[in-house]
């Protein structure tokens, strides 16, 4: 269901509106997104004089609740609403739509110095459970594992949860840390740290590692090969009218698909 929408959602083509000008758009929600959305944003407004957009991160789930809240003009999400978000959303009058602008691959990172460079699916659920404690277990170091994972308000803590931890719980010696880029920071500073990001966060601070043998890259998302992939959405409170039709019309364009392959992550289509 979340991919059909999806599909749906990214090749959706809506018609342009008029300009508007002295318009104020307001984005909150996934850090995964942010620097989509900051670097689409700036550039939007360097070409709409008298257009102001703000961005701020503060998770899928929270930017969500913005837009079911009446808060925010756009939640940005790594994850698709859910069940219950919808109910809510509805009860209060809200009708959220879900615009698929970019893919993601979300990669295992390790720090550079760890000698380990692929991980399945069941080692990483294993770690992430607290089964596997050492590196030793999956040809590292006989060192303890040190496991950082997201907080509960992450789309990408979801997405985490759903394809690698399964119905399996998160051990409670993990540290959690609340953005991508404390995570990132995390990683970076402990040889014996494992954690997780989208694949546009990844520098050489960290190692990102190969899961069952495949590397996250735009051709493994895009072909359907890398086995931790993702969409991520924008939200409109509504079918979008006017600014906000616009912006997510530039997000759907060649424009905005540049932008999001200069961020590092996955466009939605290949681009010329």
């Amino acid at each position: 269901m979340r991919k059909t929408a999806a599909i749906l959602a990214g090749i959706a083509i809506l018609s342009l509106s008029g300009m508007a000008f002295g318009a104020e758009i307001v984005m909150n929600g996934s850090t995964t997104v942010l620097p989509i959305a900051q670097a689409a944003a700036e550039k939007y407004m360097a070409a709409n004089e008298g257009v102001k957009i703000s961005v701020s991160g503060g998770g899928s789930g929270n930017g969500i609740k913005a837009i079911i809240d009446g808060t925010t003009d756009i939640a940005n999400s790594s994850r698709f609403i859910k069940l219950e978000e919808v109910k809510t959303a509805v009860e209060k009058g809200t009708y959220p739509v879900p615009f698929a602008v970019a893919m993601d691959a979300l990669l295992p990172i390790i720090h550079p110095d760890n000698p380990v460079r692929d991980l399945s699916i069941d080692q990483l659920q294993a770690i992430y459970s607290g089964k596997i404690t050492s590196w030793k277990d999956v040809g590292g170091e006989d060192k303890p594992i040190a496991v950082v994972g997201r907080d509960t308000s992450s789309g990408t803590y979801e997405t985490w949860q759903e394809i690698v931890l399964k119905k399996e719980r998160v051990s409670p010696r993990a540290l959690i840390v609340a953005s991508s880029g404390a995570m990132l920071t995390t990683v970076a500073k402990n040889k014996y740290a494992i954690g997780y990001d989208g694949i546009g966060y990844i520098n050489n601070t960290v190692k990102p590692l190969m899961v069952n043998g495949k590397k996250g890259s735009v051709e493994t998302v895009l072909d359907g090969s890398y086995p931790i992939a993702r969409f991520l959405y924008m939200f409109t409170k509504g079918w979008p009218t006017g600014e906000i039709m616009k912006f997510i019309n530039y997000m759907l364009g060649d424009e905005g698909q540049k932008v999001v392959a200069s961020t590092g992550f996955v466009p939605m289509r290949i681009l010329k």
